[in-house]
């Protein structure tokens, strides 16, 4: 009987809740690693500015092709931050005010835009609508031809596995090829760019390069778990594995178990925490793995290592 038990367990687990805590650790992993680089170069809020940048891109994509596919969904956002990079050049030198101003009002007012949008069109048939832009569809992204763990091992199983998974997987695998082929280059710009350039190092290509491969991590999170995870994500563990390492190797090694207990750990009290204190609901995974993120980078912030040292830069 009590192996009975544990093997429907184990198969409603498999269904309803492996695939999206696997998705919110892909979505989590691929946003944490080039967050590092972009936090030590001081450009941490790029990535949230990405965030902004791409959902009307996304939503315009759809309104074209009347599809959510992945092609689409990349050169809409593509395309909305070509938009972007011009409007800010616009403000720039229209409205003769700092960059980070003209940056703050482009990327505000293109959200704003994709959330009217959103508001406007008929997207909820392909599940496109605020609260997913917002929060994502983590709960929603069920396994329903799983049986056990033994569907692991199935082909025609693993054939039916929400797409979401394989499209985050493989993002994740290139952004993990682009910082391995690209280690020692991305190493000395980040720490010394005058350097970098003296021996050759083309910066600025490698810049725009860290860039492209940031758009393309928010892009391919943004659908399964919504523009708040790929916001905190980009932030909140590589902020708090650098207040527990002065080392930028460790530092990534930190970010990436920082970003795989934040998906995990909000995902189990967004299910199961409100029951705990006698709710018959459930919270938002997104809005929880965000959160639980936040809690990590202020206990780094209490108790890290490095937390009287954040103003040296780390080490290579």
């Amino acid at each position: 009987m009590i192996d009975s038990l544990i093997t429907a367990l184990g198969a409603e687990f498999v269904q309803l809740s492996l695939t999206p805590i696997v998705i919110g650790i892909l979505g989590a992993v691929a946003c944490a690693l080039p967050g590092n680089f972009l936090l030590l170069r001081r450009q941490a809020l790029i990535g949230d500015a990405i965030s902004h940048v791409v959902l009307p891109g996304i939503v315009a994509a759809f309104l074209v092709t009347g599809t959510i596919t992945a092609v689409p969904m990349m050169i809409g956002a593509g395309c909305a931050a070509i938009v972007a990079v011009i409007l800010i050049e616009i403000v720039k030198r229209l409205g003769r005010v700092e960059p980070g101003a003209a940056m703050g009002l482009v990327f505000t007012t293109l959200f704003a835009a994709g959330v009217l949008f959103l508001e406007m069109t008929d997207t909820s048939s392909v599940h496109i609508d605020v609260q997913h832009a917002l929060l994502g569809n983590l709960e929603s992204l069920i396994w329903f031809d799983a049986e056990g763990w033994q569907s692991l091992l199935d082909p025609l199983a693993l054939a039916t596995l929400p797409p979401q998974l394989p499209r985050l997987a493989v993002v994740l695998v290139g952004i993990v090829l682009f910082i391995t082929l690209f280690w020692k280059e991305l190493k000395i710009s980040t720490f010394d760019a005058a350097f970098a350039e003296a021996i050759g190092i083309r910066t600025r290509v490698l810049g725009f390069a860290l860039v492209v491969v940031t758009a393309i991590a928010a892009v391919a999170a943004f659908d399964a778990v919504g523009s708040i995870i790929v916001i905190a994500m980009f932030v909140c563990p590589p902020a708090a594995a650098r207040l527990m390492t002065n080392q930028l190797g460790r530092q990534i090694g930190w970010s990436v178990t920082f970003a795989v207990i934040s998906a995990i750990l909000g995902y189990v009290f967004a299910g199961y925490g409100p029951g705990w204190f006698g709710s018959p609901y459930a919270v938002s995974a997104a809005g929880m793995i965000a959160t639980i993120s936040g809690i990590i980078l202020l206990l780094a912030c209490l108790f890290g290592p490095q937390r009287k040292r954040t103003g040296q830069r780390a080490e290579a």
